[in-house]
């Protein structure tokens, strides 16, 4: 009659084998998770491109979904794009200084600046063109490698540096310009060559001006100037670790001091599009060129960190941008809201940032 005593010792058994099972299926969940959710970061650490072409084709979709059809119009798709003209341009120079682990907080004011030295000069002072746009174009070299100098030789903050001239360009911008705007009748009768990025084309009812393509081809050239050059590559070094891209014999003050050289450049480039854009010459244009720059940047996953981003994200950033304006606006969303929105997007692409970095930690 002692038989049931071994049943008895072996239900024991397997009654205490159970928590450690129950235990070790746990354990195994919890890897396997932490197992998936690094694949999925290093994916979208090697494609940075990844979230926002996501996020840009969730909000085509649901904005096409909650407006209707006008949404998808042509001539609204191509407003769209029309609307974010200005922030590509001066994305692509903020894109370049943030890879190098700055900002650049004056981008708008050069451009602004520059738009104002080209008409003047062209409308005001009688000089041909050609002319006043070469000028314009070298004041914008000119505030670059003030920038630059300030950062690479004197070693001050890009933060800093950047917002000190944003004030002392605008500034500038003001006394030279007096406050006054140039009419678009006044810029017809002297410098059309001012007005040549507003000239449109209609193609099969959307509305293509010659300042939207400007960009798209800027962003091409940038992104092959990135990718297969080594000024490009150099770019990427000095962002994700300085010391050892100088160890590596990287020139890092040139490169740094080029950074910013090209980056006004472009800002100067994209004071002749805003002329053409707006039909005028006006000291107070663009004044949120350099947050919304910014912005485009970040939403785009280029990383504020340096060393990790692309082109063509910033591009997407700023589509981003204008498709939850548009639709939002189509929508009957207050102003407020919308800014609302782009703020929310902003923040959530840090933090996808962030999460992204501990990887390369």
């Amino acid at each position: 009659m002692t038989t049931p005593l071994p049943q008895a010792g072996r239900s024991g058994a397997d009654s205490n084998a159970a928590p450690e099972a129950r235990t070790e299926s746990v354990a195994q969940f919890d890897a396997a998770e932490r197992g998936l959710a690094n694949r999925l970061q290093n994916a979208l650490h090697a494609h940075p491109t990844a979230v926002p072409a996501l996020v840009l084709v969730a909000s085509v979709i649901l904005f096409g979904a909650s407006v209707g059809g006008r949404f998808f119009q042509p001539f609204n798709l191509s407003l769209v794009l029309q609307q974010v003209t200005i922030i590509g341009i001066v994305g692509v120079a903020q894109t370049l200084v943030i890879l190098t682990a700055g900002i650049d907080l004056s981008v708008g004011a050069i451009m602004v600046l520059c738009s104002v030295v080209m008409g003047q000069l062209a409308v005001q002072a009688g000089v041909p063109a050609p002319i006043a746009i070469a000028i314009g174009v070298l004041v914008g070299v000119a505030a670059g490698f003030v920038n630059g100098a300030l950062v690479a030789l004197v070693r001050l903050p890009p933060f800093i540096v950047t917002l000190g001239t944003w004030n002392i360009f605008f500034a500038l911008n003001l006394w030279y310009s007096r406050s006054e705007t140039i009419r678009a009748q006044d810029i017809d009768a002297t410098a059309p060559l001012l007005q040549v990025f507003g000239i449109a084309v209609n193609v099969a009812g959307a509305r293509l001006t010659a300042g939207s393509i400007f960009m798209v081809l800027l962003f091409g050239l940038f992104w092959y100037v990135l990718n297969w050059t080594a000024w490009g590559r150099h770019v990427y070094a000095l962002g994700d670790d300085p010391d050892a891209a100088r160890l590596a014999g990287i020139r890092t003050r040139r490169t740094l001091i080029s950074v910013y050289v090209v980056a006004g450049m472009i800002c100067a480039l994209a004071g002749w599009v805003l002329i053409g854009r707006i039909g005028s010459v006006s000291p107070q244009a663009g004044q949120t060129a350099n947050l919304d720059s910014i912005t485009a940047v970040v939403i785009g996953g280029t990383s504020l960190f340096g060393g990790r981003g692309s082109i063509f994200g910033t591009l997407l950033g700023a589509l981003i941008v204008g498709v939850f304006r548009n639709g939002l606006a189509l929508s009957g969303v207050d102003v407020l809201w919308q800014d609302f929105a782009v703020g929310f997007l902003s923040i959530v692409a840090v933090a996808i940032d962030q999460w992204l970095r501990k990887i390369a930690a």
